[in-house]
């Protein structure tokens, strides 16, 4: 049997496998098991976080031959077929590819057809917002007025390029983009079951750089089983995605925070080795800084990891203010990488910067130009 990637593998199947989305199923729950079923909804969110996902598991609890449920069996002919992409009343188009008013005209004549085997016939159009002007208004009278068995589920990345008009018939749910906390809690459960070994610090490294996408999350996570060859390493993930190890950077700060130029450099000769993408080691100086901060003004905050010993040195050595100059000198820097000569180049002069231009009377601060 061929492999089949994480993510469709372990693509939910029912509402209570969702990751992150409890708002939206709470309210499609409540309306399946009440039997108060608008017409037409609309998904929006960032990519990978289950738009796709909840239209079809919401066009199983319809067609479910058990009857109409939030919770669909999953067993049945309808719930297989569904779950495999061959339920001949499921019809997913994908208006990235299907942008005409032919195309629409097309999906209206078949709207008015009962379904063949289900009880309501789901057209889920995805990348709503790419259908042209004049398919969006072929689409209207049918989105407001479908046939009794008749559902629309329309997904999109940017509502904002959605006309008025069809944002007006349909009932929105806004996805939200996943906490790493939650993206890290179902890659373990996942490895768990696959019977994969992984460090902790490997599984955080890959939910932050998900940024907020499941499937992407679950992307970096195939890929990082192949690279460690089998397993999910830290030493790999941080190679595979060219970030550093947490000490690096607060050695870096370190030699900021005590002016020393010569030391600063020879972590940046070292880190240069591991080939790491700059502006990941600018982010990840930035958060630290954050964290700082945070500890700096609000004291009562919980501000745990392995660092807090680090970052409670660092709020004592550091003036509230050197810390904020330093932070908009790294997302500065950051923003400017793509202009520098090389990476490397624009990464020296950001650190340069947080040298130069330390608030006066800071163990950070530069010396003063000659005049």
């Amino acid at each position: 049997m061929s492999y089949q990637v994480l993510a469709r593998k372990w693509r939910p199947r029912r509402f209570s496998e969702l990751v992150g989305q409890e708002h939206v199923v709470r309210a499609l729950s409540n309306a399946l098991d009440g039997d108060r079923l608008h017409h037409a909804f609309l998904f929006t969110g960032t990519r990978g976080v289950g738009k796709t996902t909840i239209a079809r598991i919401f066009a199983k609890s319809l067609n479910c031959e058990r009857g109409q449920s939030s919770q669909p069996c999953g067993e049945c002919r309808a719930c297989l077929d569904i779950d495999a992409g061959r339920f001949v009343d499921l019809l997913e188009i994908d208006a990235a590819s299907h942008t005409g008013v032919d195309d629409v005209r097309e999906m209206i004549e078949s709207a008015q057809y009962t379904p063949a085997r289900g009880r309501q016939k789901v057209f889920l159009i995805d990348e709503v917002h790419m259908l042209s002007k004049n398919a969006f208004n072929a689409l209207l009278k049918t989105l407001e007025e479908p046939p009794a068995h008749v559902k629309f589920l329309l997904a999109t990345t940017d509502p904002q390029k959605l006309p008025v008009t069809v944002l007006s018939r349909c009932l929105k749910f806004n996805l939200k983009r996943l906490l790493p906390e939650q993206i890290a809690g179902q890659m373990r459960h996942i490895l768990d079951a696959e019977q994969i070994g992984f460090d902790a610090e490997a599984i955080a490294l890959l939910a932050k750089g998900a940024d907020g996408s499941l499937r992407d999350g679950l992307s970096l996570l195939d890929q990082a089983i192949a690279y460690g060859g089998g397993a999910v390493r830290a030493a790999d993930v941080r190679a595979m995605l060219g970030t550093i190890e947490r000490a690096q950077v607060t050695r870096l700060l370190d030699a900021i925070v005590a002016d020393d130029g010569a030391a600063l450099f020879a972590e940046v000769a070292k880190l240069a080795e591991f080939a790491p993408d700059f502006g990941l080691v600018l982010d990840d100086l930035a958060a630290l800084l954050h964290r700082v901060q945070l500890r700096q003004l609000v004291p009562d905050l919980p501000l745990d990891g392995a660092d807090a010993g680090d970052i409670a040195r660092f709020a004592q050595s550091l003036g509230a203010d050197a810390v904020q100059l330093y932070y908009q000198l790294c997302i500065s820097g950051r923003r400017d990488l793509a202009l520098a000569p090389t990476p490397r180049a624009g990464f020296e002069m950001a650190l340069l910067r947080l040298l130069a231009f330390a608030p006066a009377g800071e163990a950070g601060g530069g010396a003063a130009p000659a005049p």
